[in-house]
């Protein structure tokens, strides 16, 4: 069984750090490491060698410290999707492909989730969701050079999931997501309840990451674009029906960026 620890970088990212719950070999894996030095740190105080890196994207906060860890653990393996803008891959994966890391003992599968980025991944095991980027607690990520089809199809494809997945995003953006989602549906018991309890996480300096699926299909607006309420939220803003769930997403993700962000 994994062992997933956060190592928190930068103003607000998670680098996530894998290891065998059963006790390994002493190799780990680290999710989206923006910054190496706290990798470093990490690893060396808990007496660890690096097996492998995964990377979602090509965002710098993601990548940034990949070539200063290959400089203390040449033989790592990197994972990344097929985007040459991540020069130090070993190993190029997409949908379906199955990866190992060593020394791990779990095996995690690939999936395509393209709308923040065009060539977004996220990996998938033992009960987890490492999903960078596309979907946060909360809310999601913006696009940038993917698509809001792309998006909004990736959200779904992650919705449909078992509820029971445990769902590990890159940031700390709860606190400001649940505000936008408060927005959208604001009579909504389950997102007070969840708000208040983040806040207390938050005061107490712990972290809201991971999150259950089924908690975000509960309260995450960009999860719930079939829900009458979000719809007609939605709506208001676009000033005119929407026709499916794609144009809900669309407009949902505009209004935050546009009037929230």
């Amino acid at each position: 069984m994994l062992q997933i620890e956060p190592i928190p970088a930068f103003d607000d990212n998670y680098i996530w750090l894998l290891r065998d719950g059963a006790g390994g070999d002493g190799r780990a894996t680290v999710v989206d490491p923006g910054d190496a030095d706290p990798v470093v740190e990490r690893l060396r105080a808990d007496g660890l060698s690096l097996g492998a890196i995964l990377l979602t994207h090509h965002h710098g906060d993601h990548q940034g410290g990949v070539a200063d860890l290959l400089a203390l653990w040449p033989d790592a393996q990197v994972f990344a999707p097929e985007d040459q803008r991540i020069r130090q891959a070993t190993r190029r994966v997409g949908e379906g492909d199955r990866v190992a890391p060593p020394g791990l003992g779990t095996t995690l599968e690939v999936l395509d989730v393209p709308g923040h980025t065009a060539t977004h991944i996220a990996y998938l095991g033992d009960g987890a969701l490492f999903c960078g980027d596309t979907l946060f607690a909360g809310g999601c990520g913006r696009v940038f050079d993917g698509s809001f089809e792309q998006l909004a199809a990736s959200l779904r494809r992650i919705a449909a999931l078992p509820p029971e997945t445990l769902c590990y995003c890159a940031h700390e953006y709860t606190l400001a997501n649940l505000g936008f989602a408060a927005w959208v549906e604001p009579d909504s018991q389950a997102l007070a309840e969840r708000s208040r309890e983040a806040e207390a996480l938050r005061a107490r300096g712990e972290s809201t990451v991971p999150s259950k699926l089924a908690l975000e299909l509960a309260t995450n607006p960009f999860l719930r674009t079939r829900e009458p309420g979000v719809i007609a939220a939605a709506e208001r803003f676009a000033g005119r029906p929407l026709g499916d769930e794609t144009a809900v997403f669309t407009a949902l993700r505009r209004w935050k960026d546009e009037r929230y962000d």
